[in-house]
């Protein structure tokens, strides 16, 4: 399988790792963004970072620059139409997704793979409005956050996925230093129905919100459970109202199983607003 030019549609914290992660493989890159102006401060992020790494040493300055050369920000209904590969990164609301996909059917041609990286959604579902000759080019993609740095990639089989297109996406990822497996198309994958109780366990053991609590557990978690972050952090990283979000769909996908339910602390700290590392404010303060 060849991979010359992916668009990337979400320019959020996911979207733009994902974009840059392409960018460094020297994929040619096209951002889309519902604010075309939120798109272009993430191209420049893109720059920022990529700059960073030239001045520590990772990258060599004519790759940057080629790489700047690589990248660009696209209204929808400008992206190349032969694109090879388009990823969605936008808002997990199921409806809105599948809005876009119709969209993305309508724009792109026969042979362009559609991806979706969502955290939760059952892929054949998305998938469901598509033309029966799209669904077969229609897979999940889920990168983990930060998307240049984490190795995994959750490669999602739908109902009418081609399977051996899947499997030379995931050989193409593995190729190139990713950790990709392939998945059945069940409620939250593999690492967000796994995950639930990472994240579920954490909150009851602290029930309200009590700092001196959080931090002992996200301690414990990281000295004597190995872990790089605890629940808690890890919850600011991702965002409160993203966890929630897909803790509210694995529950509800599994029928309102009592393990996966959600906890109303979740559900206090996005209604005061306090979604973490993006808000300043979350578990922990951010300055």
């Amino acid at each position: 399988m060849e991979i010359k030019n992916v668009v990337v549609i979400g320019t959020g914290t996911m979207g733009q790792g994902i974009a840059q992660w392409f960018l460094q493989q020297k994929v040619a890159v096209e951002m889309v963004d519902s604010n075309y102006e939120f798109a272009l401060k993430s191209h420049a992020k893109i720059f920022e970072n990529l700059d960073g790494l030239l001045a520590k040493g990772k990258l060599q300055s004519a790759d940057v620059a080629n790489f700047k050369q690589n990248i660009h920000v696209k209204h929808l209904e400008k992206i190349n139409p032969e694109a090879d590969l388009v990823i969605e990164a936008i808002i997990e609301d199921k409806e809105v997704k599948k809005e876009l996909f119709k969209k993305l059917d309508e724009i792109l041609s026969a042979r362009s793979i559609i991806a979706s990286n969502t955290s939760s959604f059952p892929i054949t579902e998305l998938a469901k409005d598509l033309s029966d000759k799209r669904k077969n080019k229609f897979l999940g993609l889920h990168f983990f956050n930060p998307a240049t740095i984490m190795k995994l990639v959750e490669v999602i089989n739908g109902l009418e996925t081609d399977k051996e297109m899947s499997h030379k996406l995931y050989m193409w990822f593995n190729a190139r230093g990713k950790v990709a497996c392939e998945c059945n198309d069940a409620p939250g994958f593999i690492v967000n129905r796994v995950a639930r109780n990472f994240y579920g366990e954490s909150l009851r053991a602290v029930e309200t919100y009590d700092l001196e609590k959080i931090k002992e557990v996200d301690q414990v978690i990281r000295e004597v459970g190995g872990f790089k972050m605890g629940p808690f952090e890890l919850m600011d990283l991702i965002g409160i109202d993203v966890n929630l979000s897909v803790t509210e769909s694995v529950y509800r996908a599994f029928f309102d199983e009592p393990r996966f339910k959600p906890h109303r602390l979740q559900k206090e700290m996005v209604d005061a607003k306090r979604f973490g590392r993006k808000s300043k404010k979350g578990f922990y303060i951010y300055e």
